[in-house]
């Protein structure tokens, strides 16, 4: 069952979700060679907590150890902040989602580690290109094939493959509600949109091929050939208006 949120709702989302868009304000900058990925998921948990009834909504979520999800290189999505120190050249994706108030947002950045190549460079610029077409489609009326249709086809059309085995979800008092929202599809199929649904699209898009697999820690996910992965997330809300995006940074 899909749950419409109300005018109220939203904007109770929308307060979650400007911290959320704050925190990676504070994170970009410190995303550099050096830096550990157990050291940004301390900023992020200080960060948060530092709100009035904020929490990280990943820690403990399923029982996932830490606050952030932080995805190196090759790592698609679900990477688990370790010692591992950052290099130049790397890509960081940074997935991360608040609690306010008993209402959930979620949201994810691609961040380059100083000077990356053309081709990452391209890879994380269409990556953001698919994340926009897909919020253009979140309007009332349209399908939610429609969404998934326009991000894949800016993917594909730049000769990157787009992943099947994750989607996006539907998102308020539970961080993951009906509907699934894939990054896949064709326009004109599916449920129809209503004002009043939130949901978190996110492509993960691959230099490479489309197959990934899931390390021995249960929790990491990474491309199936080693290319490159890039993952952008927003929470959207559908309104007669128009898409709100909840997580703008």
């Amino acid at each position: 069952m899909i749950a419409l949120k109300s005018a109220a709702e939203i904007e109770a989302m929308a307060r979650a979700g400007r911290i959320l868009g704050a925190l990676f304000r504070e994170l970009q900058p410190r995303v550099q060679s050096g830096m550990s990925t157990r050291e940004l998921d301390v900023v992020a948990e200080e960060f948060i907590r530092s709100h009035d009834g904020a929490v990280p909504a990943f820690k403990g979520l399923y029982g996932f150890p830490a606050s952030l999800c932080t995805s190196i290189n090759e790592e698609v999505v679900h990477g688990i902040p370790s010692e591992r120190r950052l290099e130049e050249g790397d890509i960081l994706t940074v997935d991360a989602g608040v609690k306010l108030g008993g209402w959930f947002v979620d949201a994810a950045r691609t961040f380059p580690v100083g000077e990356v190549d053309e081709g990452t460079r391209q890879l994380l610029d269409v990556t953001w290109e698919c994340l926009q077409a897909g919020i253009e489609q979140a309007r009332p009326g349209q399908r939610l094939g429609d969404i998934g249709h326009a991000v894949q086809q800016v993917a594909e059309g730049a000769g990157f493959g787009v992943v099947r085995d994750l989607v996006g979800h539907g998102i308020g008092r539970e961080p993951h509600e009906e509907p699934q929202v894939p990054n896949y599809g064709r326009p004109g199929r599916g449920v129809r949109l209503q004002a009043g649904m939130v949901l978190a699209i996110e492509p993960m898009i691959n230099a490479g091929g489309v197959a990934v697999r899931t390390l021995p820690d249960r929790w990491t996910v990474v491309t199936a050939d080693g290319g490159r992965s890039a993952h952008f997330e927003q929470t959207v809300a559908i309104t007669e208006q128009g898409p709100r995006v909840l997580t703008a940074s």
